[in-house]
Formats: C-alpha cells, structure tokens, sequence
C-alpha cells in the first residue's frame, strides 16, 4: 500500500443563494469532491470515485473536475441523474441545504496503492448507494486499510432522526476515524453535550472520533483520551467547504501518519493544523481549500 487518500462519493451542484440576493449562482462541489480537492491542493495523492448523471448538472461537475487536476474514476449512475444542493446563505456566511438527490454507483473501484479510504455525507445515507458504500468501508477494514468518515448530517435527506442515528452508528463500526461536527451531533442527539455522543460514537467501533465546533475550534475523543484546540480568528466571509478542508487536512495527517495520530501531544498537533486549514478557507468565497505552502505560511 501507498500514501494515496482514496475518497469515495457525491460530486454535485450547489445553488449558492446568498441572503437578500435574487438568485442563485451554480457551483460544482459537494462534500467528498471537496475534501478531495482539499488534498490534492495538500499534495497528498488522491483519487476520487464517484458518479454524476449525462444531465446539465452533470457537464458543470465534469468541468470542475477536470480544472481541479484531482484524479477521477468516474462510475455509471443508475439513475443517469446528478445531485443538486441548493444552498441558503445567510448574513453570517452559514449555509443550510436542501437537495435533489441521487446517488447509485453501479460499482466502487479502490487504487492498489490506497493507504486511507474515506468517505461520507450524502454517500451513506441516500440508498441504493449508501449499502454499497457500507459494504465497501467494511471490506477496506478488513483489507487492512484505514477507513474514515465525516457524518456531516444533511436532515434534508433523511429527516427521521432514529433512522438517521442507526446509519451513524453502522458507519461509526465500520470505520477507524470519524468525524462530525457539533451541528451533526446536536441535531442526532438533542440536548445531549456533544463530548458524550462523540463518546458513544467512539463506543460503536473507531479508533478516532474528532468533532469540530465551528469558531470554536475542534476536540478529540479516543479510548485514551483525547485533545481539544481552538480555532485561529479570521474574517468570515462564508463557511462553504470549511468541514470539508478540516476533514482533507485530517486525512492528510492520517495517510502521512500510517493510521490515526495517538497521544495528547500528536491529537493536539493534527487537530491545530485541521482548525488553521479551515480557518483559511472561510476567508474566501466558496469551496476554496488551502495548499501546503499556504498552511507553511502560517
């Protein structure tokens, strides 16, 4: 096995409408596109498996791709349909979504020389893709590669929270690191502080769970323990793509590492690096991760 990250999921179109504007304005993204454009502005090798439809969506993905210099193996859709998330953002730059979803990759090819699979968001929860990808993240393990997963919850496709919650926590078995944000987490489990369902996260099967907090920074929980930072202070001009640059960075770290970082000391490290990559990108407009010299800069 090699260093390369292998990320497997949704490439799709967000409508960006900004509060107060009189229309959207399409952008070619989603969740596992950008954390592998996130990686690959890290330098980090880096394949993205996914599906998009022959529709006009789909021609918009295609060519973002393709300017990003992300290697893709692209699958045959079932369906022949392409994702589109409309995205409202509000005064303070944050972004809630609403979507028309599809997500059924006929298969799920793996590089050889993966050393990290990651995958989540709409790819394990929107079925008959969701099964596959399940199966797919169990099979790695097993495989002795490290598998990891961002929730990043979209109540827009699955709004029966029980439901929601059971997909998690199969995922959460499925994987080594898992993340989530406290967002994720306060709508899986309300009322509850986000540091306990990390925990039962963590109970379910990861050797990792980091959860982030926004302005606030990110922690750690492992069986050990764990580590806790705060996030750098910026001008927020919006935070599209911001999870998805942490979850890159983290990646990063795992693949350079051979598994998930252990000890106070390394958490602490790793998890600093994720919170100033994200901070970075919510100084720009959009999904727009940092490369490495930015991050060397800091």
């Amino acid at each position: 096995m090699g260093t390369r990250v292998t990320v497997v999921g949704e490439a799709l179109v967000d409508l960006l409408w900004r509060s107060g504007a009189r229309e959207a304005h399409a952008v070619a993204g989603g969740s596992p596109a950008n954390v592998a454009v996130g990686l690959h502005r890290l330098e980090r090798p880096v394949t993205l498996v996914t599906a998009w439809g022959e529709d006009p969506p789909g021609a918009l993905v295609r060519e973002h791709l393709a300017e990003t210099g992300v290697e893709v193996r692209r699958v045959r859709a079932e369906s022949d349909r392409t994702t589109v998330a409309l995205a409202y953002l509000g005064e303070d730059g944050a972004a809630t979504y609403d979507f028309v979803a599809a997500w059924d990759p006929a298969e799920l090819p793996v590089p050889e020389d993966t050393a990290v699979l990651h995958t989540g968001s709409l790819a394990v929860v929107i079925e008959p893709g969701a099964s596959r990808v399940l199966d797919l993240c169990r099979a790695q393990r097993r495989a002795g590669r490290t598998v990891a997963a961002d929730l990043n919850v979209r109540p827009a496709v699955q709004p029966d929270r029980d439901a929601y919650r059971a997909v998690c926590l199969r995922l959460a078995g499925a994987v080594d690191v898992l993340k989530a944000s406290d967002e994720d987490l306060g709508w899986l489990w309300p009322g509850r502080p986000a540091e306990e369902a990390a925990r039962e996260l963590l109970a379910a099967g990861p050797a990792l769970v980091v959860v982030t907090l926004g302005g606030d920074g990110a922690f750690a929980v492992t069986a050990e323990g764990g580590a806790r930072v705060t996030a750098p202070e910026v001008e927020v001009v919006d935070t599209v793509g911001a999870g998805d640059t942490f979850q890159a960075a983290l990646l990063d770290a795992v693949a350079e590492r051979g598994g998930p970082p252990v000890g106070r000391e390394a958490l602490t490290e790793v998890l600093a690096r994720c919170a100033a990559a994200a901070a970075i990108t919510c100084t720009r407009r959009g999904a727009n991760p940092p490369t490495r010299a930015d991050l060397m800069l800091l």
